[in-house]
């Protein structure tokens, strides 16, 4: 059975700084899909960013160039490090995990649609405020 377990998270200032992480188990596929996306009450699901097993990233434009997506396969964990955060980030962060892949304007690359996650951790609160 895969579970995923997030850490990190709580309340941070404008412009502060907040990392994330995920452990996975029970993934037997050498090949994969894992990664963050992220919900707000009343809102649907958004996609944060991936990372695959090569180490190739995609991130949504809302966050590139803020957020990093990192791993250490010998942890079987993905880290979500976050910089300059705004208010408008807060939500709730959720790993993701799964291995499907699509074309996008950056090219080839983990797929950002959530129907395309196989396995979803629980959750963790990022909370930003002005």
């Amino acid at each position: 059975q895969v579970r995923l377990v997030e850490s990190g998270g709580g309340s941070v200032q404008s412009g502060g700084s907040v990392r994330l992480s995920c452990t996975a188990s029970g993934w037997t596929d050498s090949r994969y899909c894992m990664g963050w996306f992220r919900q707000v009450p009343k809102k649907e699901v958004e996609a944060v960013g991936m990372i695959d097993n090569d180490g190739l990233t995609i991130y949504a434009d809302s966050v590139q160039g803020r957020f990093t997506i990192s791993q250490d396969n010998s942890k079987n964990t993905v880290y979500l490090q976050m910089a300059n955060l705004k208010p408008e980030d807060t939500a709730t962060y959720i790993c993701a995990l799964g291995d499907t892949y699509a074309s996008t304007s950056a090219g080839y690359n983990c797929s950002l649609h959530p129907y395309d996650i196989g396995h979803w951790g629980v959750g963790t609160q990022v909370t930003v405020s002005s």
